[in-house]
């Protein structure tokens, strides 16, 4: 999976539309295998960046879980730590 595609589930506050459309044009961008699609593929690109959010937004609406919430700099911290063991920089 993309590295640049983060999850999204069980956050509060819950993700935004812009975290799912960024998600979206990342995924898009990986199986196109273009971060900037032609002028003759720009249509396509555009349209299924937006049916992959439409359908990642639905998946989050749809999502349970018993678990709770999730606290984004916590986990945002946790990423910085196992970044700093696996490159050897400091967190």
């Amino acid at each position: 999976m993309c590295r640049n595609i983060r999850q999204l589930h069980n956050f509060d506050p819950p993700a935004t539309s812009d975290e799912v459309r960024a998600a979206a044009l990342q995924y898009v961008r990986k199986v196109s295998g273009s971060t900037k699609p032609s002028q003759a593929n720009q249509a396509a690109f555009d349209e299924a960046v937006e049916a992959v959010a439409h359908a990642t937004a639905h998946l989050l609406e749809h999502l349970t879980t018993t678990a709770p919430p999730k606290d984004r700099e916590v986990e945002r911290q946790k990423a910085r730590e196992r970044n700093a063991v696996r490159f050897g920089t400091p967190a």
